[in-house]
């Protein structure tokens, strides 16, 4: 549902606006925003400024912390462990990508994995931040305060949506991958449930195993839960990522589900890998490239939809969006408006 078009920057204007009316420093506002309107570019609409009300909430009541530093707790040549203090999730995220890259350029890869972080966003907002630099990006998380996502064939939750995300250089268009272990999010389930809408096929089950598109059964007792990736099916497979996830980023980190429940936050593996230190970029991209334009020659199941790959379509809109502006969903301006007016922020003028 379109919510009104909206200028890019106007948007990243109005919610650092926001973000420093809330007493965050300029640099984390600002890390915040780029990300937050990034996700909405791409068309990824739970994931961009629908988070900004829950983040001022979060502000607001303490349960993000505003000023420092992440604490150092091991530093090796290619691998970083940091506890985030509860920080602005996208600006430790923005923060480990430059160290990672900076670690990466002297060892091949660099990894920074990040316990007690707050939430972190679209993951896809920031993997081309490395492509660009010729670099390949691995971003993961998981919360360790939320559960919502039966292992296969259980009924009780243990997992968050837990997605995995990729960025891969090509000679054109990068790769984004940026999926969920799980069938769908809560970000979505908690919107259609709102709004009394339905899934688009039965990715939850409700508690006593019966599949379902109601995300209403995921609040009703008794309550049900989001699939795995796979569903009913084949869900073993999204189940196993989902084990994995939580290896990369709890079990890293050495903080997660073992771990008291703090609020809702995030736990990251993040990544970087440079290809000048295996067979080289022109060989790296020779590859994907040859790879890329293989997928894009196969033949469409469905006449006049032609293969794409991940992230294309996000990349697309994204720069049909900073040219035409930022279609943003219905619910996202009503629920900011009561903060800008609190806070005496001026709201962005629509384009449309």
């Amino acid at each position: 549902m379109n919510g009104g078009r909206y200028a890019a920057p106007a948007l990243v204007e109005f919610a650092g606006g926001l973000l420093c009316a809330m007493d965050l420093p300029v640099d984390k506002a600002d890390a915040v925003a780029q990300v937050l309107v990034e996700g909405d570019l791409m068309g990824h609409t739970t994931h961009g400024l629908a988070l900004l009300g829950p983040y001022l909430k979060e502000l607001d009541s303490g349960a993000m912390t505003r000023e420092g530093e992440p604490a150092v707790l091991a530093d090796a040549p290619a691998a970083v462990t940091w506890d985030g203090r509860r920080l602005p999730g996208p600006w430790l995220v923005l923060r480990a990508m430059a160290l990672a890259t900076e670690r990466a350029a002297s060892c091949g890869t660099g990894t920074v994995v990040i316990r007690r972080s707050h939430h972190i966003a679209c993951l896809a907002a920031y993997l081309k931040r490395a492509t660009d630099q010729g670099l390949m990006m691995l971003l993961t998380c998981s919360d360790p305060n939320a559960a919502s996502v039966a292992p296969f064939g259980g009924l009780d939750p243990v997992f968050t949506p837990n997605p995995i995300s990729a960025g891969i250089p090509t000679p054109g268009v990068p790769v984004l991958v940026d999926i969920s272990t799980s069938a769908t999010t809560n970000g979505l389930t908690n919107r259609l449930h709102n709004e009394g809408g339905r899934l688009p096929a039965p990715w939850v089950i409700d508690g006593h195993g019966q599949p379902s598109d109601d995300p209403s059964v995921l609040f009703r007792e008794p309550k049900g839960t989001i699939l795995p990736l796979g569903g009913l099916d084949s869900g073993h497979k999204g189940y196993g990522l989902s084990l994995l996830v939580e290896a990369l980023t709890g079990g890293l980190a050495g903080h997660g589900r073992a771990d008291a429940r703090e609020g809702w936050g995030a736990t990251v593996f993040l990544q970087v890998i440079d290809p000048r230190a295996f067979a080289g970029l022109d060989a790296f991209t020779r590859q994907t490239g040859v790879v890329t334009q293989q997928c894009h020659a196969s033949r469409p199941s469905k006449p006049g939809l032609k293969v794409r790959t991940p992230g294309e379509k996000g990349l697309a809109l994204a720069q049909s969006q900073r040219e035409s502006g930022v279609a943003l969903h219905t619910s996202i301006m009503p629920m900011l408006e009561p903060w800008a007016v609190r806070l005496g922020v001026a709201m962005p003028q629509p384009l449309d």
